[in-house]
């Protein structure tokens, strides 16, 4: 059973199971819902639901629900790379920094704050300025988020400390392993800008779910919407693979079940 559906099977569980007690005009009224899979609502009532969800669903078939739904592309380029294998989602807290030679000690010291203000289930998302060659985040930072509960980071740029990245197991990507610094080369510009990344637009807030296919960005406005498209999506996919494997036909699994 994939993972959404035994979400939806606990949640609603739990919530039959509770009884819940509302006053209106001098009676007590018993409400119980009945066991009947999630909502788009649901998920906008419950944020933490969501983005659980959204741990669970694939990379591209939430890009191809936002291309049916918004009619736009919201994937980052192909130059964006794991530095490991690896699956995560979470909430976009964006980083700029701004191309500058100095010799200000304090010229980062935003980036280091931005780190600070993030929590559990928190991505950072770092644009540098002409960045290919310059490493955005090392272990320090990297080592910083995992310990504040990041779910991950991704840099419109260059990574180092790649070892120590991997032995903690936090999950980065970027467009490529560099051993340079930005220190003294480079200036915090700003938080919680809109950026672009990758090549997408990001927004602070915005669910970034990443996997071994890339990233991609859902707006937050419409995520509750698009993880329900996607979810419908990964299901027939997933359905497609036994049914292909039985029947030795592509043509048949697509006529029968409209997904490719």
């Amino acid at each position: 059973m994939p993972f959404h559906r035994k979400l939806n099977t606990l949640y609603r569980g739990l919530i039959a199971s509770a009884v819940v007690l509302t006053v209106g005009a001098g009676l007590l009224t018993f409400k119980v819902y009945a066991d009947t899979p999630l909502t788009q609502a649901d998920y906008e009532r419950n944020p933490g639901l969501m983005l659980e969800a959204y741990r669970h669903v694939e990379a591209a078939s939430v890009s191809d629900a936002e291309e049916q739904i918004l009619h736009e592309k919201h994937y980052m380029s192909h130059t964006m790379q794991p530095i490991f294998p690896t699956k995560f989602a979470g909430t976009a807290l964006t980083v700029l920094l701004k191309k500058e030679e100095n010799t200000d000690p304090n010229a980062l010291g935003g980036m280091l704050s931005a780190i600070d203000s993030g929590g559990p289930g928190s991505v950072y998302v770092m644009k540098i300025e002409d960045g290919a060659d310059i490493a955005g985040m090392g272990g320090l930072m990297g080592t910083a988020m995992f310990a504040r509960g990041f779910a991950g980071a991704v840099v419109d740029g260059g990574v180092r400390d790649l070892p120590q990245l991997k032995r903690i197991g936090f999950p980065v990507y970027a467009t490529g392993s560099v051993p340079s610094t930005s220190v003294s080369h480079y200036r915090f510009a700003g938080m919680n800008q809109t950026l672009e990344v990758g090549g997408t637009r990001v927004a602070a807030n915005d669910i970034i779910v990443a996997d071994q296919d890339g990233v991609v960005v859902v707006p937050r406005a419409r995520a509750a919407e698009v993880l329900i498209r996607a979810q419908k999506l990964d299901d027939s996919e997933h359905s497609m693979y036994p049914y292909i494997e039985k029947f030795h036909s592509i043509v048949e699994a697509v006529k029968q079940f409209g997904r490719i």
